[in-house]
């Protein structure tokens, strides 16, 4: 599980009691990646292991609980504080076929989404959606000045 992703600030956790959540996996794994560990402190002062992304069509997506920025407290009842990085990666790649996952839900901010979707999408408007108003725009005015300058 690769380093990989954007997410928010730690003020986001939810400081309520964890969610547990149980996946089925495959051979291929469960289906999303992490960042954090005493290691590699994804958000400052805190060692927490987050789900940085979640892969299409993996076990995590195909279940649909588990979301980008949540906080996973502890798999298969073994708490993941103070571990390494590379030590939280191998306790997720030995897991197992039916896995236990204790998990923080992030909240939403109000002024956007909590990190990258991973499928290339940002969740903003399409560039074209943007541009396209403004290209029409800049044409009138360039229209209307040239018709204002002729008058003249």
């Amino acid at each position: 599980m690769a380093k990989n992703g954007v997410l928010g600030s730690p003020e986001l956790v939810l400081p309520s009691p964890a969610s547990l959540l149980l996946l089925w996996s495959e051979a291929a794994g469960l289906g999303f990646n992490i960042v954090g560990g005493t290691d590699q402190q994804y958000v400052s002062n805190d060692s927490s292991i987050y789900v940085s992304r979640i892969k299409k069509d993996g076990a995590a997506y195909l279940d649909g609980r588990l979301q980008e920025g949540d906080k996973i407290v502890a798999i298969n009842g073994r708490d993941l504080k103070d571990l390494r990085h590379m030590d939280a990666v191998e306790l997720f790649r030995n897991a197992g076929y039916d896995v236990s996952l204790k998990i923080q839900r992030r909240l939403q901010p109000q002024n956007g989404p909590v990190g990258h979707r991973g499928d290339g999408d940002s969740g903003g408007l399409p560039l074209a959606a943007v541009l396209v108003p403004g290209l029409a725009l800049a044409a009138a005015a360039v229209w209307i000045l040239l018709r204002y300058r002729q008058r003249m």
